[in-house]
């Protein structure tokens, strides 16, 4: 039996406020690190890096702790914790910011333990790409670097985000994030154009439609599974990106399919609740039934986008 992987994951830890068609929520877990922290847990060890106040409530730390995800790396910091707000419209086709408080999170500087400097997996969610830049340099000879991006990033930062790129095993981003860097509106283009900048896989999410997984020499349209009913996809890119990561941290010969298929299956449980508690009550046997209801659906061909 191959021995499951350790996940070095940095990102934002945050609490959430919500206004959705099906409900509102005020200053619920969120951030990426804990989505994708929650969701990796499913399957391997997470050693999760962050930064939070003095105001982070007592559950977020006992929600870690129930899943065994290990905290010394998580700084606290006198000070707010971040807190984002968002409201989604009638049918979540868009979305508004309503608040952005950085709190402790504006002067956040990953210090890592050096023994987890060693981890075999490392995650760098969308935080600023500095900050992934300065996790990368210190953990460059991890087997995978898994990095995420957000609009944000590629607008203000794009030879930054390049960077980033260029050090990645593999980069995770959706498709207007993927338009927006490499000025294509067409998929395969465009994960071309990511490809030449360096990593050998990336995956393209595109909602509802599904992703594509794009290697250097072919790529594969993957189906999502049909939610009947939505109500916070807030998560759904970091709880993809930790069943990802999750399957890849199984050992033996990476299944990047396979690995696309779990984190299509956990987001599809992800974005049926208000913030990560569906996360909390899914079971693997749960998943296992909706990977192969997603790869039933599958249309295997290069050209299936164009």
């Amino acid at each position: 039996m191959q021995e499951i992987k350790t996940i070095l994951a940095v990102g934002s830890i945050a609490l959430d406020t919500l206004q959705t068609p099906n409900g509102n929520r005020e200053n619920i877990l969120g951030g990426s690190a804990t989505y994708f922290s929650l969701a990796a847990s499913l399957f391997a060890p997470v050693k999760l890096v962050g930064v939070v106040g003095n105001d982070y409530p007592e559950a977020g730390w006992q929600l870690f702790k129930s899943r065994n995800i290990n905290t010394d790396n998580v700084q606290i910091v006198d000070g707010n914790t971040f807190r984002w707000g968002g409201k989604y419209n009638h049918d979540y086709s868009s979305r508004d910011t309503l608040f952005t408080e950085l709190g402790v999170f504006e002067s956040f500087s990953p210090i890592i333990r050096d023994d987890d400097l060693q981890s075999p997996l490392v995650f760098l969610g969308n935080i600023q790409p500095d900050l992934q830049m300065d996790v990368a340099r210190l953990t460059i000879s991890a087997e995978y670097i898994v990095s995420d991006t957000m609009n944000l990033w590629i607008d203000m930062s794009p030879d930054k985000v390049g960077e980033v790129l260029a050090i990645s095993s593999v980069f995770l981003l959706n498709h207007e994030e993927a338009f927006q860097f490499t000025g294509t509106n067409d998929i395969p283009d465009a994960a071309n154009q990511l490809h030449a900048a360096g990593p050998d896989i990336v995956v393209i999410k595109m909602g509802a439609d599904g992703s594509y997984l794009s290697f250097k020499d072919g790529a594969l349209f993957v189906p999502v599974f049909p939610v009947e009913k939505v109500i916070d996809p807030t998560g759904a890119g970091d709880s993809f990106a930790g069943g990802f990561m999750g399957c890849l941290a199984q050992g033996g010969k990476p299944d990047f399919l396979e690995a696309v298929l779990t984190g299509s299956a956990v987001a599809s449980y992800s974005v049926e609740n208000f913030g990560p508690e569906s996360l909390l009550s899914v079971t693997r046997k749960d998943l296992e039934g909706r990977i192969a209801a997603i790869r039933g659906r599958m249309l295997v061909k290069d050209d299936a986008l164009k």
